[in-house]
């Protein structure tokens, strides 16, 4: 078994110290495993109608620009290497903004967000060239973050359209105003997703973005600079993590030999565990959909995938595709060092979507 586990020994480029990756499970553990949970109860239909828990996005961006419609001349359009200032219309102002996204819930990222529409001007009591409307915006637009990797790894996109400015919508996330967008869906890890977007204000005196003229060479937006910005994402995902549980408890394993997490064999601080779950999204190299994951090479999840015990970020050594399952995976993780003795909550997240709690017991 020793001999077959090294043979499935994570593959992670070098950049993981040998001696702190776990072997994958033995075959005749992880079929065990698809039999009784991942391709019973944690895959039945009635499980998928449910709706998955929501998670909060708080993405931040940095050098957000906005060039706005300013001249008829297409010839005149991204030329200018200087900052124009724009000329403003009193409404019906055509838009296009570029950000970069530095941070999702404070981990370092990369990206692009962008938006594009029109100014609307709307308002209840609208002086001239306002549009009269019982609500307050200022635009209507469709915005797009595509995030990846702090190593430029791609995860997914969220696309959303509605209005800029004015109130945050109903049952939004706390700080929220100036936006009230619904996410019409995503891709990668944001495969389906729903939900809602706002954005927190920035200081008084503070622009949400720099305007500028679209005649602004958009080349050098990062060397012109810009605003800093802070987007909410409400997301509710068409699948969130979930740890798989066996008639004896949550599918988590000890390394040395996978044997179960149990009482009479508890759990061990800074002790090497393997946990199943389903729902951590694409892997890469990448499996089309419904197809089972290959045993050689190991499809590595591609979205940033945590461990917290008791709510304390454990050290995640790696996450990959069970071989032969459609949404079945495992994570091995370390538990913290300073984990107390008596039972301890382990919850698994991808992609900043995180599934529900499970309890196991520490010696």
């Amino acid at each position: 078994m020793r001999r077959q586990a090294k043979n499935l020994l994570f593959a992670f480029g070098g950049r993981v110290p040998m001696k702190h990756i776990a072997a994958m499970a033995p075959p005749r553990f992880w079929k065990a495993v698809l039999a009784t949970a991942l391709c019973v109860a944690a895959f039945s239909q009635t499980g998928l109608a449910q709706v998955p828990p929501a998670s909060v996005l708080r993405i931040d961006t940095a050098n957000a620009v906005a060039y706005f419609q300013d001249t008829g001349d297409v010839t005149k359009y991204a030329l200018d290497p200087g900052v124009p200032t724009p000329v403003r219309t009193k409404n019906f102002f055509g838009q296009i903004a570029i950000a970069d996204i530095q941070a999702v819930n404070g981990q370092p990222a990369m990206g692009v967000h962008t938006r594009v529409g029109m100014d609307i001007s709307l308002l209840p009591a609208p002086p001239p060239g306002s549009a009269v409307a019982d609500v307050v915006r200022n635009a209507v637009l469709e915005i797009a973050f595509e995030i990846l990797k702090s190593d430029g790894t791609p995860i997914g996109t969220i696309v959303a359209t509605g209005y800029n400015g004015g109130a945050a919508p109903p049952g939004s996330p706390s700080k929220v105003t100036l936006a009230n967008f619904v996410v019409a869906g995503g891709t990668g890890a944001f495969l389906g997703a729903r939900g809602q977007v706002g954005a927190e204000p920035p200081p008084p005196g503070v622009p949400f973005a720099r305007s500028t003229s679209m005649t602004e060479d958009p080349a050098n937006r990062r060397v012109n600079g810009g605003a800093t910005q802070r987007w909410v994402i409400h997301l509710i995902p068409m699948e969130s993590p979930e740890i798989a549980m066996l008639p004896a408890g949550p599918a988590i394993t000890h390394s040395g030999d996978f044997s179960l997490v149990t009482t009479s064999k508890p759990a061990a601080a800074g002790e090497i565990l393997s946990l199943f779950a389903k729902g951590l999204g694409p892997v890469n190299p990448g499996v089309d959909p419904g197809q089972p994951f290959p045993s050689s090479p190991l499809a590595i999840v591609n979205s940033p995938v945590e461990v917290t015990v008791n709510g304390k970020a454990a050290e995640v050594l790696g996450a990959v595709g069970l071989p032969g399952a459609v949404d079945g995976y495992q994570v091995n993780f370390r538990m913290p060092p300073d984990t107390a003795k008596g039972s301890a909550s382990i919850q698994v997240s991808a992609a900043w979507i995180s599934g529900a709690a499970v309890i196991i017991p520490v010696q």
